[in-house]
């Protein structure tokens, strides 16, 4: 096999770019800022401002996602036509403001629920304007045929930080309050700034600028409607995270109410599943080009193993059970991001990308408080099988109409490991 394209199949293979070095070590040090703020976020409202309410913490998530449902389609138009890295400088200053003033009022003792509420809202506006820029903005760090090396990074960088993250912010909760937990998360953000300022400008792999016209997101709008493969995708996504992926929620009240247990092992939880995320991300980054089958066969993976942990009867399976999710999880989301970002068109990325994370993040806002309630007066176990039937039940009828009205294709190719020829059925693309 040839140098460069073993170079090109190897897991790390975009750690040869200086640009995409710098904002891996960044976005890891963010992430684990971020994990660990949504943690003392959570633990605070469940905790110590309201009286162990599901439906309180169920709120405060949704709040944090309600603005990329409403934002994410001008925030795409906004990622296509400004220059990314400046704007990406702008909205990490943005964030670090926001987790600041959460440790001012956490540390004075000033704190009360309707100040998480607000501070969810206004990071979640930040965060909605953040997400499609900084998705796309891995398109301008390595050429096209590492794009999908370079998805499957990013998500193991996220998931080694919701791997650290949780853990810190349990240990940091636990020895000096949830305070100290917005102070670093804080500080983290810096880094992030400091790498967007640092990187070579000339070796940028510069998208295509976008010009003002009218009509550009409904533009974007009729181009996925038009692209089979992009609706079946969203579709899943859609679904799965309203009442599947409530992971934020979902452990908090595993953790306090069915088990009994603190905010150490709230933090173990989410470092459990960022195990199985971490794995999933790193086998997805050796993947040559993902298919729409790989996110509907880990979407029924993902029902089963939800199925499985909500009927787990001590803490401590629970907390084995939490890898497969996490494993099953990654895997979908990975392979419907790289999916969407290697068939999408370079213009029409940050917009199509933008409705992406309205579907994909845009679900938790509805599904988090029904979550929380059905949590709240039928238990933790009942909103996590709730979200077990319905990823079964949409990757069922997905897989179904793929077969029956869209068709698919068969497509033979040589797999590069084994050399033997297989059969990929893929979705057929409009």
């Amino acid at each position: 096999m040839p140098l460069s394209r073993v170079a090109r199949s190897s897991t790390f293979a975009s750690f040869r770019f200086p640009n995409y070095r710098l904002w891996f070590a960044a976005a890891l040090v963010a992430n684990v800022g971020m994990w660990a703020q949504r943690i003392g976020m959570d633990w605070i409202v469940l905790t110590e401002l309201s009286e162990e309410s599901g439906t309180a913490v169920g709120i405060s998530v949704a709040l944090q996602f309600l603005p990329t449902l409403l934002l994410s389609p001008y925030a795409g138009l906004l990622a296509d036509r400004l220059p990314r890295r400046r704007l990406l400088m702008t909205t990490q200053a943005a964030q670090a403001v926001v987790t600041f003033t959460a440790a001012a009022l956490v540390l004075s003792g000033a704190v009360r629920l309707w100040h998480v509420f607000a501070l969810a809202l206004v990071g979640g506006t930040v965060a909605a304007l953040d997400g499609p820029v900084k998705i796309t903005f891995v398109n301008e760090l390595v050429p096209q045929d590492s794009v999908t090396n370079a998805v499957g990074l990013n998500s193991a960088s996220f998931n080694v930080a919701r791997l650290i993250g949780p853990a810190v912010a349990g240990l940091l909760i636990a020895a000096f309050g949830p305070g100290w937990v917005f102070v670093i998360a804080g500080l983290t953000f810096g880094c992030s700034i400091s790498a967007l300022a640092s990187m070579n400008a000339d070796a940028m792999h510069s998208l295509p600028v976008v010009p003002r016209a009218r009509g550009q997101v409904l533009e974007a709008v009729r181009y996925v409607r038009g692209r089979r493969d992009l609706v079946a995708i969203l579709t899943v996504l859609g679904v799965v995270t309203m009442f599947g992926l409530a992971f934020q929620l979902t452990s908090a009240m595993m953790a306090r109410i069915e088990f009994g247990r603190g905010a150490g092992e709230f933090g173990a939880l989410g470092s459990a599943l960022a195990v199985g995320s971490l794995t999933g991300a790193l086998l997805a980054a050796r993947r040559r080009q993902p298919r729409v089958r790989l996110v509907l066969g880990s979407g029924f993976v993902l029902s089963v193993a939800l199925g499985v942990s909500a009927l787990m009867p001590t803490f401590g399976w629970y907390l084995v059970a939490a890898a497969p999710i996490g494993l099953a999880s990654m895997t979908m989301i990975t392979a419907a991001n790289a999916t969407i970002q290697t068939r999408v068109e370079p213009s029409m990325r940050g917009r199509v990308m933008a409705l992406y994370l309205m579907i994909f993040l845009g679900g938790v806002p509805i599904g988090s408080p029904l979550l929380g309630w059905i949590g709240e007066t039928l238990g933790p176990r009942a909103a996590i099988g709730l979200g077990a039937v319905a990823t079964f039940v949409v990757c069922a009828v997905m897989s179904l109409v793929a077969v029956r009205r869209w068709g698919v294709r068969p497509r033979y190719y040589r797999c590069p490991t084994t050399n033997r020829r297989r059969l990929d059925l893929e979705l057929a693309r409009a």
